[in-house]
């Protein structure tokens, strides 16, 4: 039913609709283009977004259950062996390429990552000590958040990010296309780099451990889409991972603080490198294993601390640094737990498509929905079982 080509065909109108839809989200105060066709057209997505907010939210929904349907109907033609490479790699590039130019719906962070190096490129200051409020005159201000705090992330993101700035010359739209260039860069590479740990490991169907990773939709809507720098953090860390693997112990070494040195979250797998420094024999799939272990306990880490004050609030993309693993270990509940918490992750953005304000209870809505994803990978687990049980 499902051959190469209608497959290819469903994950283009997938990817474009995904793209479509990002623009339904532009901020009212941002304008991306003078031009006026460009401006009649971002009004009228803008409308959706903002004052039809009840057909919007239903587009969503939609995508979601399209995008999640079409990623187990790809898994299957995958695990059947039914897809080559060459055609998984062509859709994965293809996600990679229309989402570049599409806008950060679900997130202002990026807009951050932007001004805090222009504080550097522009202005000639450190971003450690001004914050963005302090430059009130920047028209940038209109449209962000979270204006009110100083530099949080590493020194290396700002050996990565500033260049950009310069290179953008003060042309907002292309800092823009610049950054999501670099989430797509750090996206393929981080794919490229499943691949090569998934040859490393032996694993049976390499193919199917790239898909896991880079046909996510939660990867690809927090990687391409928002551009969270979870993503460049986690394509340093598996590339350090993978020259552990092969021996080359001091490159993997510096590219572990380079990845610790954007937003320090990847420091909770310092522990692997001890495991294999004092036990050189160590098989790799057990060094994965526990690479999750604790990447999930990073994900709970950075949920308590974020929250303060309201509880711990957990976040979709802080489950990038999760995501890699998944593909990588045998275990096949775990990817079928995986699954149910990144559909339901997703869905922490209903509330605010639907309200335009984030409720007060959403991070009591959050614990709800991540509890509910993980019964809900649970019980598709265990249904899963059953059937092939039955077939067989």
């Amino acid at each position: 039913m499902f051959n190469k080509k209608i497959i290819l065909s469903l994950w283009l109108i997938g990817g474009f609709a995904l793209f479509l839809y990002s623009f339904t989200q532009v901020d009212l105060s941002l304008t991306l283009s003078q031009a006026s066709l460009w401006q009649t057209i971002q009004t009228k997505f803008q409308y959706v977004g903002w004052f039809n907010r009840p057909l919007s939210t239903q587009i969503y929904i939609g995508l979601l259950i399209y995008l999640f349907g079409l990623f187990v109907i790809t898994i299957k033609q995958v695990a059947n062996k039914k897809l080559s490479g060459k055609n998984i790699w062509t859709i994965i590039f293809f996600m990679a390429v229309i989402l570049i130019p599409s806008y950060n719906a679900f997130s202002y962070d990026l807009f951050n990552y932007i001004f805090d190096a222009r504080i550097v490129s522009n202005y000639n200051l450190n971003p450690y000590e001004y914050k963005p409020l302090d430059f009130s005159g920047d028209p940038m201000l209109s449209f962000m958040r979270s204006t009110h705090r100083v530099y949080p992330y590493g020194p290396t993101w700002l050996g990565i990010t500033v260049p950009l700035t310069f290179v953008s010359n003060e042309i907002f739209a292309l800092s823009l296309i610049l950054f999501k260039s670099l989430s797509a860069l750090a996206f393929l590479g981080t794919a490229f780099l499943i691949k090569k740990i998934a040859v490393n490991l032996k694993l049976k169907n390499v193919n199917l451990a790239v898909i896991l990773f880079a046909l996510n939709p939660l990867v690809i809507i927090e990687s391409l889409v928002s551009s969270h720098n979870e993503i460049v953090m986690m394509f340093f860390a598996i590339f350090s991972l993978y020259l552990l693997f092969i021996n080359k112990k001091i490159f993997s070494g510096l590219l572990m603080i380079i990845s610790v040195g954007i937003k320090y979250a990847t420091v909770v797998f310092i522990p692997i490198y001890v495991l294999k420094l004092f036990f050189k024999k160590i098989d790799n799939k057990k060094l994965i294993n526990y690479s999750l272990i604790l990447s999930v306990a990073a994900v709970i880490a950075i949920s308590l601390a974020s929250g303060q004050n309201k509880g711990a609030e957990f976040q979709p993309w802080y489950l990038l640094l999760t995501a890699p693993f998944i593909g990588l270990i045998e275990k096949k509940f775990v990817k079928f737990v995986f699954f149910g918490v990144c559909l339901f992750a997703l869905f922490s953005y209903i509330p605010f498509l639907y309200e335009g304000i984030w409720p007060k209870n959403i991070v009591e809505f959050k614990n709800i929905l991540l509890f509910s994803g993980l019964i809900f990978g649970f019980g598709a687990y265990y249904l899963d079982k059953i059937l092939n049980s039955k077939i067989a």
